[in-house]
């Protein structure tokens, strides 16, 4: 039992990893009922900036604070360049373009920095402790207390805050919002900047484990089961969804694996969200909606 709750709570701090980058695409999703494709270019960008700037020699400190500029200016130009085009215009064409901007986000950032592997040390031993005989990564719990912590100031900005409720009321209409007067244009650069610090935060928790490198991008991908089971408008699902998909897909790799020769961690969580898929399509959280036809 001591090695099955330690499998289990490897998982469930691995979900809390996963749900830091299903934020940025349930923020984005919230406020422009879009699926933010450009969300893991996003994750590169902010981790390669900094990563970058520390390699300069500079203060952590002042590194962190230049990148989240540069994250607040890029959700500026995103707004003034691509979205003030596509206000009320049918989702299909807000997600082409958030795939487009995938690939623009992607060039720039190779273009400033390069496309070299870089490690990114922030300081945090990955040391392992002890609890009541079950072993537990440092960093990992670190991560889950940052996680958590990011998920309550975001569940209380949409709930307790005028700004929060426009972005509700935006994602629901953009025309009906702008016409009660409210700034779509301000609103959409606020809610991709606060993306943009949350993929920076994703960033540094991904380029410390895996090393800041283009495949970093692929990690969006781990977050589609998460939104599937948590619910595309849920920040609170986001946090679930992960939980489940952290330690069904750790406990499926050691008492399902050996059936299937190994190696199902990659694909078990995808098959999982299929499966919810045909059972609950909205998500435990999300909002269900219905249309007359």
């Amino acid at each position: 039992m001591t090695f099955f709750f330690e499998v289990l709570l490897g998982g469930l701090l691995a979900g809390m990893m996963y749900s830091l980058v299903a934020l940025g695409f349930v923020l984005i999703f919230k406020a422009s009922g879009v699926f933010n494709f450009a969300q893991g270019s996003m994750v590169l960008f902010a981790a390669l900036t900094l990563v970058s700037f520390m390699e300069m020699g500079l203060n952590i400190w002042l590194c962190l604070a230049i990148t989240l500029a540069m994250m607040v200016v890029l959700a500026f130009l995103i707004e003034r360049v691509v979205l003030r085009h596509l206000v009320n215009q049918p989702p299909i064409s807000l997600f082409m373009a958030t795939i487009g901007l995938a690939f623009v986000i992607e060039g720039i950032a190779q273009a400033m920095w390069g496309t070299q592997v870089h490690g990114l040390d922030i300081g945090i031993a990955d040391t392992i402790f002890e609890i009541k005989g079950i072993l537990v990564s440092r960093f990992e719990a670190l991560t889950a207390i940052i996680a958590a912590v990011i998920v309550g100031v975001l569940a209380l900005f949409f709930s307790r805050t005028r700004v929060g409720r426009a972005l509700r009321a935006v994602a629901d209409d953009h025309q009906a919002s702008m016409a009660v007067g409210i700034p779509l244009q301000h609103i959409w650069v606020i809610v991709w900047a606060v993306a943009g610090i949350v993929a920076l935060v994703a960033g540094i928790v991904w380029g410390t484990r895996v090393g800041v490198q283009f495949s970093l991008t692929l990690v969006a991908y781990k977050a589609l089961p998460v939104l599937i089971l948590g619910g595309l408008d849920s920040v609170p699902g986001a946090i679930v969804g992960g939980l489940i998909i952290g330690a069904t897909e750790k406990l499926a790799e050691v008492y399902i694996g050996p059936f299937f020769g190994g190696a199902i961690e990659s694909w078990f969580p995808y098959m999982l969200a299929l499966v919810f898929l045909l059972v609950r399509p909205e998500g435990l959280f999300g909002e269900v909606r219905i249309e007359r036809v």
